[in-house]
């Protein structure tokens, strides 16, 4: 079921899927969600996310389709949105496979007016849904930031690929002690930083910190810095001239580059989206990693359902079997303990 074929077809799964979403749809409080997990739940070319009181459709369909029998059928597909909540104020759709950079940043069909801003679990949030390929905001990590709320308070806290920084936002908002982010893009951080301002946070520049992750890791080391969690959330692949990160054969490099720099009795939150990575694989690593002691497996923490679909709407098995994660997108809590301690 594409969005190249019935959008009759589209539109009565859709009709289905989001009655489960209804604990979400809160146009007062500007949260975000995923109205439909199309990988999932039976249009693999098709996400619908709500921010705020903008409708975003993400489109990876093939771009070879003849574009006004797609507009067609995705001008009825926001249509029928709207009239399901008819508080949106603006629809959005990126085309990712598209070749022009402004049609996979998106495309407006209709209002005049993008959120800047949404609010979840009582913190806000800056966004910029043309940004980048994606939203700027990463869904499926809500249930982390809920941790961090819970555990970060008086912490000291390490974000590295923090992207636009909502970890490290969420340990801010715990009342962390100290909060440094890490990126490649200064671009990514400054949404961090309006973040910040959103929430009132004061802004230290020296806690958002731009440059390659292999290279500062190392400064920081030789600084004798240490922090009581380290966020590790890196893009399954990427390669700089300082070194490669390889989330399918060699996630124990960047987990070991960090483990140094984390305080005894500290968390080490270790996160892999590689899709063709089973649950068992990853687990299998970690447990590795903890034979000698020095680190122990705590917590793993899931997807929220928006992301991966409900029990009740799920007709499509992901490519690799994720369990004992319940989603690709693999987080798990580590404690750290030092040597002599």
């Amino acid at each position: 079921m594409m969005i190249a074929g019935s959008v009759d077809s589209l539109i009565r799964v859709l009709s289905s899927v989001v009655v489960y979403r209804a604990d979400y749809v809160d146009p007062a409080h500007a949260t975000a969600f995923r109205l439909f997990s199309g990988f999932y739940e039976g249009c693999p070319d098709l996400l619908v996310d709500i921010y705020a009181r903008t409708l975003v459709l993400h489109d990876y369909s093939d771009p070879s389709e003849a574009a006004s029998d797609k507009q067609q059928r995705l001008n009825m597909l926001q249509g029928f949105v709207r009239c399901q909540l008819p508080w949106l104020q603006a629809v959005l759709r990126k085309q990712h496979r598209a070749s022009l950079v402004a049609a996979r940043q998106g495309t407006l069909l209709y209002g005049d007016r993008l959120d800047r801003h949404i609010r979840e679990h009582g913190v806000r949030y800056a966004v910029d849904l043309r940004m980048h390929g994606d939203t700027s905001f990463y869904l499926d990590t809500r249930n982390l930031r809920a941790w961090a709320l819970q555990h970060l308070a008086g912490k000291s806290v390490l974000n590295t690929f923090a992207y636009t920084g909502s970890l490290g936002v969420a340990a801010k908002a715990a009342g962390a002690s100290r909060v440094v982010h890490l990126d490649l893009n200064r671009t990514f951080l400054n949404v961090a930083k309006d973040s910040y301002s959103l929430n009132g946070f004061p802004i230290n520049k020296a806690d958002f910190q731009v440059g390659d992750f292999w290279t500062q890791i190392n400064v920081l080391k030789r600084h004798g810095e240490r922090f009581d969690c380290v966020f590790l959330d890196p893009p399954f692949f990427s390669t700089t001239g300082r070194g490669t990160v390889d989330l399918v054969t060699q996630s124990h490099r960047v987990i070991n580059k960090v483990r140094p720099l984390i305080n005894d009795g500290g968390y080490l939150i270790a996160i892999n989206n590689a899709l063709f990575v089973s649950g068992a694989a990853y687990l299998h690593l970690l447990e590795e990693l903890c034979v000698d002691g020095y680190l122990s497996i705590e917590e793993l923490i899931p997807v929220p359902l928006d992301c991966t679909g409900y029990p009740q709407t799920v007709v499509n098995a992901p490519p690799t079997d994720p369990a004992p994660f319940n989603h690709s997108t693999k987080i798990a809590v580590l404690r750290v303990r030092r040597k002599g301690s």
